[in-house]
């Protein structure tokens, strides 16, 4: 199989990794292109250029470290204007349900109506349920109604075509778009979590997108137009700031729970040319930095909650991100959700240093797993489909 290569443009950072599988049928990581980010606000591209010299050099990055020239890329995308659409599909059946059966559903699940500057990212398969006996391997049973559960996960085209411009703009053929959370999910999340039903919350710089599975199922996505970068402008407001200096205020005292110590510490604010010297109470930072937080998770709460999936997250929350270094950040989490919440990085994957099994790495090498994962599954229908030719034709 060729490398497989991932190209994550984000708010803060672009990255494009590349993954070779190992002999044992595992996937390794062998080489990260990594450059700071510039024309992208809210994971959605604004300046055409600055993106392309952005992607452009993380490329050639990749490209030394792994000693390859890259071709074909898998793009993972986020943005405020990606949603989860769950829809359900029934047919009647007699007998014995056969696999046609299973395909004619899940074909009358995906179709649904759309506006036309929408496009399907993913229709991912949840569950199927036999004359209403839910959580069913349909095929060999017995029944009158087959129905199945299907996530349809959809974002704006024009959005989604830019990006894809952007990357054809470098001579590069794009495989695939895929969904920033399912593949930070895919990276970070096991089967035993998925089993017992799982929140995942990707905190990126100018997103957070979410992945939520019920019964070893996806059952909801989705991202918010909220990130890091958010957080920063609020400080940079409450304290008339640069959003450099609000940044650089965020990774030293930010704190996502107002803690009692600081309401009697008070903290340095930077001061211009022929300012007195200025401070502040630590816990109106902590303060700031607590309410954008909480209304964050709050919003997906809601969105939860009214799909009654809160129940069914017994496995609780995990945080991925750049965003999950917040101090204190899981600590809210577990209180907004009423769950107990971990912070996550990439796992399952081989050729990893400790730089980068962090949660900030969770998307691109989830895009590498994705991209794997269909390529396998790609291979497998081929050898299917030759044996059965082979069959047919009297040749094994």
């Amino acid at each position: 199989m060729e490398p497989i290569v991932a190209v994550e443009v984000g708010t803060n950072r672009v990255r494009v990794f590349v993954g070779e599988a190992r002999e044992d049928g595992g996937l390794m990581i062998t080489a990260v292109g990594d450059c700071a980010s510039s024309g992208v606000r809210k994971g959605e591209l604004f300046h055409f250029e600055s993106v392309s010299q952005c992607l452009e050099r993380a490329l050639h990055q990749a490209e030394d470290a792994a000693g390859l020239t890259i071709n074909d890329v898998h793009v993972a995308l986020s943005g405020s204007q990606i949603e989860g659409l769950p829809n359900r599909g029934e047919i009647p059946v007699e007998g014995e349900i056969g696999p046609t059966h299973v395909e004619h559903v899940c074909r009358v699940a995906r179709e649904v109506t759309l506006p036309a500057d929408r496009e399907i990212l993913h229709s991912i398969v949840g569950q199927f349920s036999v004359d209403g006996l839910c959580g069913v391997k349909p095929e060999g049973m017995v029944g009158q109604t087959l129905a199945a559960d299907v996530l349809i996960v959809h974002g704006k085209h024009a959005r989604m075509y830019n990006m894809v411009r952007v990357v054809k703009g470098l001579k590069l053929e794009v495989t695939d778009i895929l969904f920033s959370g399912l593949c930070a999910a895919m990276a970070a999340l096991s089967a035993e979590q998925k089993l017992q039903g799982v929140l995942l919350i990707d905190l990126g710089g100018g997103t957070t997108d979410y992945m939520a599975y019920a019964q070893a199922k996806i059952a909801d996505a989705g991202a918010l137009g909220v990130g890091g970068d958010h957080v920063t402008n609020d400080i940079a407001k409450a304290f008339r700031l640069s959003t450099v200096e609000a940044e650089e205020l965020k990774m030293q005292h930010g704190d996502a729970m107002v803690s009692a110590a600081g309401r009697t510490r008070r903290l340095p604010l930077p001061a211009g040319a022929g300012e007195t010297l200025r401070t502040a109470k630590l816990s109106d930072l902590q303060n700031v930095v607590h309410l954008r937080m909480e209304e964050t998770f709050g919003l997906i709460r809601a969105r939860l909650q009214r799909q009654n999936l809160l129940p069914l997250l017994g496995g609780g929350v995990v945080l991925t991100g750049g965003g999950a270094y917040l101090k204190n950040v899981a600590q809210l989490a577990e209180k907004v959700f009423g769950l107990p919440c971990v912070i996550g990085g990439p796992r399952n994957v081989s050729g990893l240093t400790a730089n980068l099994a962090g949660p900030e790495y969770a998307t691109g090498v989830g895009a590498v797993l994705c991209a794997y994962k269909n390529a396998c599954q790609r291979q497998e229908q081929a050898r299917g489909l030759w044996k059965r030719l082979g069959h047919w034709f009297g040749l094994s």
